[in-house]
């Protein structure tokens, strides 16, 4: 084989071996241009916990990472529309609101970003899973699993599966069995 292709051979197990060992990382300095695969991104895989800027709605937060604003939307979760200036305010929106402020106001928060997805939706937000410190687990709450357990929002596949897609959608089928939340009894008719 020639010197180019043994090149093109150690780039494609490079990269093979990257997306392999990486699958889910998390966030240390997220580019902040415009919407890319996070493929191609390289995100730290430290568990570094960033400072809560504000709570948007229950499935957005803002957050300070290298001295930057930087919008998240969680991965995998969909809650009722508070701030959308199109409609108005969808039945149980408020609540999930309430809920995502009781979890992590005055939180710092780790983020993870999943390889298959984008690393930035179209209104330029991070996609991540969020996680907030609990003691009884080292890795903390998977608030966006949480939400969904407790109700306040739903499962939601934009375009491809991701990491958590299984246990999300086992925890929206027990939230409605439960009657949790948007599932109770006449909450949301």
């Amino acid at each position: 084989m020639n010197r180019l292709g043994n090149i093109g051979n150690r780039k494609l197990f490079t990269l093979l071996a990257t997306l392999v060992l990486g699958l889910v990382t998390t966030v240390q300095a997220p580019p902040l241009s415009a919407p890319a695969r996070s493929a191609g991104a390289t995100p730290s895989t430290t568990s570094q916990y960033y400072p809560l800027v504000r709570v948007v709605d229950g499935d957005t937060i803002v957050v300070k990472i290298n001295s930057k604003n930087v919008k998240v939307r969680l991965i995998g979760l969909d809650t009722p529309e508070l701030v959308d200036p199109r409609r108005p305010v969808q039945c149980f929106a408020k609540e999930a609101s309430t809920e995502m402020h009781t979890l992590v106001d005055g939180q710092d928060v780790r983020l993870e970003t999943d390889p298959s997805q984008d690393t930035y939706d179209k209104y330029h937000r991070l996609l991540a899973y969020v996680f907030r410190p609990l003691d009884s687990n080292p890795e903390g709450l998977l608030v966006n699993k949480y939400m969904i357990t407790e109700g306040f929002g739903h499962e939601y596949t934009y375009n491809l599966p991701y990491k958590y897609q299984k246990e999300f959608r086992a925890a929206e089928k027990n939230a409605r069995a439960g009657g949790k939340g948007l599932w109770g009894p006449g909450v949301c008719k």
